[in-house]
């Protein structure tokens, strides 16, 4: 059965006010296993192209995932349990589950960039379904650092939702009313599909695009 609301939220500074994807590498470096002065100089590049929009999302994610397949499945998990109690949860913005609470009759989904391991624990946290996240891809139950299909970012994230649409057997036309809730300039592609785009504390180009666009713009903070 199709459905005729559909509510999307980006998860990194929409409903966090932080990066999960940044507060994982930061657990792992707090933990030892990863090394703190090579991890922050790369990252610190890849996210000034981020903010740029230039970002290269696969030199990107072979960054980021290489860390999952060093360690068992077992390990990841314990640690992720830590993760989300000392990194997670004191970063959910204050007004996300009001936002989430006022959508609960529609059919709600989280849309990130970041990889399924990190946030599919966090929007079960959230009571969300549904998750549309970059796909970490698993062996016998082992993730091998690599993705599995198409990232979730960008125009990547419009790709996705149209496959995750197809695969209920709906489409953008069986969609009578739609929102998207985002804070980053990466997400202009889905933001402008929606038939209603929601900058929620945005970056200064979103924000100057809403502003001129007449979109709404929001704080959960």
């Amino acid at each position: 059965m199709c459905f005729e609301r559909l509510a999307l939220f980006d998860l990194d500074h929409t409903l966090l006010t932080s990066d999960s994807d940044y507060e994982w590498a930061r657990f792992l470096v707090d933990k030892g296993v990863i090394d703190r002065e090579a991890h922050e100089a790369r990252n610190e590049i890849f996210f000034e192209h981020y903010r740029a929009g230039t970002l290269d999302i696969r030199e990107f994610l072979n960054f980021q995932l290489k860390p999952l397949a060093s360690h068992s499945r077992a390990q990841l998990d314990a640690w992720h349990a830590e993760f989300m109690h000392e990194k997670i949860l004191p970063v959910i913005a204050k007004g996300a589950w009001d936002l989430l609470e006022k959508h609960a009759d529609d059919l709600r989904v989280i849309i990130t960039a970041t990889n399924d391991f990190v946030t599919a624990p966090i929007a079960r946290y959230f009571g969300i379904e549904h998750l549309i996240a970059t796909e970490a891809e698993q062996v016998d139950g082992e993730f091998t650092g690599r993705v599995v299909g198409t990232p979730s970012f960008r125009e990547g994230k419009v790709a996705r939702l149209e496959q995750w649409l197809k695969k209920r057997g709906c489409s953008w036309d069986s969609v009578a009313e739609s929102w998207f809730y985002s804070d980053s300039l990466n997400d202009l592609p889905l933001l402008s599909r929606v038939h209603r785009p929601i900058a929620v504390d945005p970056d200064d180009t979103l924000k100057r695009h809403a502003e001129t666009a007449g979109w709404q713009i929001i704080s959960l903070r």
